[in-house]
């Protein structure tokens, strides 16, 4: 498998995440987000949307989209599973997921804050919609697993909602977001961090890591 992305990518980490939970191997394709590499004509072959992650299997069909890539993993790779057998649970699980993922970091991401910048935007209102953006789900975030015993966050094997959360805490401290007002949360990632399949995809170990 190879896996396109970029060190920083919290979409691309998600996905490193889980293919080092399930012990798979993917050799690494940086394209530089802030370099523009991700709109190169040989990228957009493979995904229109220029956007990483992407992911190509050994016969070289390319999944988009990271939500996607990952359950296509946990369904062709099924142990340990990311997702409870309980279809209640599992909505649950998705709807944290999809919260952090089409809620919060879509509107915080480079692309955003690019146009931000074009529009004229000094550079401390471009950094506070970033900060405020991920303090707005996050606070809601909290709240949805707060009755969650843990310590991850549906229960006591790290689920994709837990993929989707370490990554964008990482986010909110770039952009300065106090998040110890987060403590369900901050439980949930300290359990994730325990693990080594979540250290080792982490950005600084990222071989393109600036």
């Amino acid at each position: 498998m190879k896996l396109h992305g970029y060190f920083r990518s919290s979409a691309s980490y998600r996905v490193r995440i889980a293919l080092n939970l399930k012990g798979l191997r993917a050799d690494q394709l940086s394209h530089h987000l802030r370099k523009g590499e991700q709109r190169d004509p040989a990228f957009l072959a493979l995904n229109p949307q220029g956007l990483v992650p992407a992911l190509q299997d050994d016969k070289g069909a390319v999944l988009t989209q990271s939500l996607a890539i990952i359950e296509w993993l946990d369904e062709t790779h099924p142990e340990p599973p990311l997702l409870p057998d309980d279809p209640l649970r599992r909505a649950k699980v998705r709807a944290f997921a999809q919260a952090v993922a089409c809620d919060i970091h879509p509107v915080q991401n480079l692309k955003v804050l690019a146009r931000l910048r074009e529009l004229g935007l000094p550079e401390e209102q471009v950094t506070g919609w970033a900060a405020w953006a991920n303090r707005e789900g996050l606070a809601a975030c909290e709240a949805l697993i707060a009755s969650e015993p843990g310590p991850f966050c549906f229960g006591d094997t790290p689920t994709i909602a837990d993929l989707c959360l370490v990554p964008q805490l990482f986010n909110a401290r770039r952009f300065g977001v106090d998040v110890s007002v987060y403590p369900r949360l901050l439980r949930a990632e300290a359990a994730a961090q325990a693990m080594k399949a979540f250290t080792d995809a982490a950005p600084d170990r990222q071989p393109d890591a600036e």
